[in-house]
């Protein structure tokens, strides 16, 4: 793959799925890759996972430099299951703590790179994929088959999301759109999908439409 997130040689195709907390990407994107019989990455669970290791480490979150030396050398493998250095994280990075931490780590610039780097490679060693998270048609796949932004009310967001709360929905969704590096926002040729009141094959029927 190039830097650019281009996909050389594949033949399944790339979807890129993105959209703020509570907008339906985990849902669609696993039925998604299902219907297509293509891997998924969460690269919202890789995030998630150098949250979790510098909370472990007693970081600050927001530390910079810190957390992004920790972000390069920390083994990750999102599938089903989610490991950190061999250790089964699943559960644990869905907690509380992780939530408020991981805007934060999300919007230091060098820890993006590293995962980026390995997005990219994630794609360009499957030949394809649907990949979700929050800047994978703007930054790490801008070149993908199809491009999907994902969306709902704030009142059905905060339903799916009850365990997290409606302000700290609006507070995750303030940092991830005005972070500097790579900020939530519709992808250039991005198709914006509102799932609120929809079923999950509603909506990848429609997306399906679009390959």
């Amino acid at each position: 793959m190039s830097g650019n997130g281009r996909v050389s040689g594949g033949h399944s195709p790339v979807v890129a799925i993105d959209g703020p907390a509570g907008s339906g990407k985990s849902t669609v994107s696993r039925a998604l890759a299902a219907r297509l019989g293509v891997e998924r990455l969460d690269t919202g669970a890789m995030y998630r996972a150098v949250a979790w290791a510098a909370l472990r480490a007693g970081l600050d979150p927001a530390a910079g430099e810190p957390v992004a030396d920790l972000a390069r050398s920390l083994a990750i493998d999102v599938g089903e299951r989610v490991t950190a250095d061999g250790e089964d994280v699943t559960e644990a990075i869905r907690s509380p703590e992780v939530s408020r931490a991981v805007s934060a780590v999300a919007a230091t610039a060098e820890v993006r790179t590293e995962l980026v780097d390995r997005q990219r490679r994630w794609v360009a060693e499957r030949g394809g994929g649907v990949v979700e998270g929050r800047d994978i048609g703007s930054v790490v796949l801008p070149h993908a088959d199809l491009k999907v932004y994902l969306t709902a009310s704030p009142e059905e967001r905060a339903r799916r999301r009850h365990e997290e709360g409606a302000a700290a929905l609006a507070r995750r969704d303030a940092i991830d759109s005005t972070r500097a590096a790579s900020p939530l926002e519709v992808a250039d040729g991005a198709r914006v999908v509102d799932t609120t009141g929809r079923t999950v094959d509603e909506v990848v029927e429609e997306v399906l439409g679009w390959l």
